[in-house]
C-alpha cells in the first residue's frame, strides 16, 4: 500500500480502493493512508462474501455491516461497491440503490458508462473486464485453489496498455483491477507506474476517483449531454432452464 500511495503522491492522482470491511477493521494504519491521501474506499462486501450466493436478508446484513466499517473509519458512506469476485446477485442493486449508493462496478457489459434500473431507481454503472484485472496474470494460490501459470510484469502490462490504447482511441473508460498484495510486488509495481507514465504522457486522459466519474455521468445524464444504455433489472425472471 505506500508504494502504491507514494506513485499516486508523486503522479498526484485521486483513484479508488476497493477492500474488504473486515481489511478496514485489521488495517486502520493503511485505511488512514489512503484516505489521508484523498483516495475514495468503496464497498467490496465484508469478508468478500460472495452476494450471488446468499439470501436477499443475509446480502443487506453484510452489506450494512462493510457500509457501518467504512463509515466508522472514512467518516463518510461508501458511494460505490464492486461484489466480491464480481458476483453481483439478483437483489444487489435494490439494496445499494435503497442505501444510496451512486455506483456499481461488478459488471463488464460495456466499455463506457450505463445504468442499472429497478423498481428502486437507478444506479450508474462502471464496467471492467477480466483483460483489466490483475488476478489471471499473477494469481497463484493453494490456499485458494487457484493456480495459473505466472506471467510476466511487462507481458501483464502489455495486457493492460493494449486495452488502455483502445480505449484512448475511441473514448472509452478503463477501470484496471489491481490488488496491492498482486500488482503491488515490486518488479509488476515497476511496470504499473511505467504504464501510468505513458498514460499521463499521451495526453487527454482524465484521472479521477470512480464516486467523481459517477458523479460526472449522472450530471451528463441530467443536462442531456450523455444518454447511456440502461439495462433494467433483473435480466432474467428465473433460472435460465433450456429444453431438449
Amino acid at each position: 500500500i505506500p508504494r502504491i500511495l507514494e506513485t499516486y503522491r508523486r503522479f498526484e492522482i485521486k483513484q479508488t480502493f476497493f477492500i474488504p470491511a473486515w481489511c478496514i477493521e485489521q488495517y486502520p494504519q493503511a485505511i488512514e493512508a489512503i484516505v489521508e491521501g484523498g483516495h475514495e474506499i468503496a464497498h467490496h462486501g465484508y469478508i468478500h462474501e460472495h452476494p450471488n450466493e446468499l439470501s436477499r436478508e443475509e446480502e443487506a446484513y453484510w452489506l450494512d455491516r462493510g457500509c457501518d466499517t467504512i463509515k466508522r473509519f472514512t467518516g463518510q458512506a461508501p458511494r460505490g461497491w464492486r461484489a466480491p469476485l464480481y458476483n453481483m446477485s439478483e437483489h444487489s442493486a435494490d439494496l445499494l440503490i435503497e442505501r444510496g449508493f451512486s455506483y456499481d462496478a461488478s459488471l463488464m457489459g460495456d466499455d463506457v458508462p450505463y445504468l442499472l434500473r429497478t423498481g428502486a431507481g437507478d444506479l450508474v454503472e462502471l464496467p471492467s473486464s477480466w483483460a483489466l484485472d490483475d488476478w489471471p496474470q499473477y494469481m497463484h494460490s493453494i490456499d485458494l485453489d487457484f493456480q495459473m501459470p505466472i506471467q510476466s510484469p511487462q507481458r501483464a502490462v502489455e495486457v493492460f496498455k493494449a486495452e488502455f490504447d483502445a480505449a484512448w482511441e475511441y473514448g472509452a473508460l478503463f477501470v484496471p483491477v489491481w490488488h496491492p498484495f498482486l500488482s503491488g510486488r515490486l518488479s509488476r509495481w515497476h511496470e504499473v507506474s511505467k504504464l501510468i507514465e505513458y498514460m499521463m504522457a499521451k495526453g487527454d486522459v482524465w484521472f479521477a476517483r470512480m464516486d467523481e466519474i459517477a458523479a460526472h455521468v449522472q450530471r451528463s445524464v441530467a443536462t442531456g449531454a450523455y444518454k447511456p444504455r440502461i439495462d433494467k433489472l433483473p435480466y432474467y425472471q428465473g433460472p435460465v432452464i433450456a429444453h431438449r
